[in-house]
């Protein structure tokens, strides 16, 4: 286009729409990319936190087997009982000592 003294020179617009359509490119990409970067980032912590209950869920699970073998026992083996009995209660029979001894420092 020709420009006549003191009149403005109007870009074409298609650049304007190019340009345009350009930057808004560019700004999704970069919103996209650092919403992808926030959600991964919280993902690799909540797989984390997953991987530390199921930890712990396991150990419970292996002293809930634990205490339930114990309690079997405790129903059906009386010599164990009272073996728990005697640990704990320090009872004895009738024609039975206890000595106990304190442990030195």
């Amino acid at each position: 286009m020709l420009c006549v003294e003191g009149e403005f020179s109007p870009m074409p617009i298609r650049q304007i729409i190019v340009t345009f359509y350009l930057l808004l490119f560019l700004s999704v990409g970069a919103g996209s990319a650092v919403f992808f970067w926030q959600t991964r980032r919280e993902y690799n912590q909540l797989r984390q936190v997953e991987l530390a209950t199921q930890r712990r869920l396991a150990e419970a699970e292996q002293r809930l087997r634990d205490q339930e073998q114990v309690l079997q026992r405790l129903r059906t083996d009386p010599a164990y009982v009272e073996m728990k009995i005697r640990q704990r209660l320090g009872y004895a029979r009738p024609e039975e000592f206890i000595f106990r001894f304190e442990d030195s420092p």
